[in-house]
């Protein structure tokens, strides 16, 4: 069944464009933008929807780049209906509730979550990511997700069967994630809030939070986030091979590897989503011609590029203006 011939009690819309629903502000329409009202209302949807229609389950768009043309494909994007978040023995929260949000609820109950604090989007893309900082991940504390399939049928998903690794999962094709249930360990709730106002404080300090961003552009060569540690070596964290390629601060049009951090990707104003993969693209050849190391994007990029676009030269900042204290 077509998308507009199905009972649907969310919000259903035509050639929505999505720059407005991701962070870094680019994006072409969708063919159909999706916000089904609950559980209930997303698996009639997918029950009635014509199998040979793509899905595509949209976040809160914090690390992804919808390319300007646009995505051909139902986008499904989760609100109120699945922002629950409960704490009993174990903690659940729906798939739209802020990783942040998550954190500090948990916070004040004495639970521990506190690695979620200083990561951007829902908890249905920090699973999906296998999300983590400061030596924790997702996979530490998951013990299943619920998830809906394009029949309508409703899975819970042991996270042993998702495979999670480094910014990765083996979620079924087609299925949209609606809840995650975690283990946390106990603690005092002051002394949780208190460690998460340090995490932001340094996060703060290091990364340009006040921009335009997706968070981290590419994944860290060595294969894990940064601990936090002292002692937490840079030589192959993905900010440092990218300044060693002398890319810190580098522009192409309106779009800027950021001089505060150089493994985040802004949107210094009007950026089309073609500059900004672009941009990535030439980091990615440099820092290949530089130390042979091939940098994987972190920021999902999805959709159709527009054709016959020139895109501008790349510039870099002058060695002088090199900013070198350590991310």
């Amino acid at each position: 069944m077509a998308p507009d011939q199905i009972p649907h009690r969310g919000t259903l819309t035509p050639q929505k464009t999505l720059d407005s629903l991701t962070w870094l502000r680019v994006g072409g329409p969708a063919d159909w933008l999706f916000q089904p009202a609950d559980e209930d209302d997303l698996a009639d949807f997918l029950r009635a929807l014509d199998p040979a229609i793509p899905v595509f389950p949209m976040g809160v768009g914090s690390n992804l780049i919808v390319r300007d043309g646009g995505i051909r494909a139902v986008v499904i994007r989760l609100g109120r209906g699945f922002n629950a978040i409960e704490i009993s023995d174990t903690i659940t929260a729906g798939a739209a509730a802020l990783d942040a949000h998550v954190a500090r609820k948990a916070a004040d109950a004495g639970r521990d979550l506190t690695f979620l604090r200083t990561i951007p989007g829902s908890i249905g893309g920090a699973v999906r990511m296998n999300a983590g900082c400061y030596g924790s991940y997702v996979a530490d504390h998951l013990i299943d997700v619920t998830a809906i399939d394009r029949q309508g049928r409703r899975h819970v998903i042991a996270a042993s069967d998702l495979k999670l690794a480094y910014r990765h999962s083996e979620l079924p094709e087609g299925m949209v994630l609606t809840a995650a249930r975690f283990r946390a360990g106990t603690g005092d709730p002051a002394a949780l809030h208190a460690r998460m106002a340090d995490q932001l404080a340094r996060r703060d300090a290091t990364q340009p939070t006040k921009d335009r961003s997706a968070g981290s552009t590419f994944r860290n060569p060595a294969g894990f986030s940064s601990t936090g540690r002292d002692d937490d070596r840079h030589d192959l964290k993905a900010w440092k091979v990218i300044e060693a390629a002398g890319l810190r601060g580098a522009r192409l049009g309106r779009a800027q590897m950021s001089p505060k951090h150089p493994n985040f990707l802004i949107n210094t104003g009007g950026a089309s989503a073609g500059e900004l993969e672009a941009l990535g693209e030439e980091v990615r050849k440099r820092v290949l011609q530089a130390r042979g190391i091939s940098l994987h994007w972190e920021i999902m990029r999805v959709g159709d590029p527009v054709s016959g676009v020139t895109l501008p030269a790349l510039e870099l900042q002058p060695a002088a203006e090199q900013i070198t204290e350590k991310p």
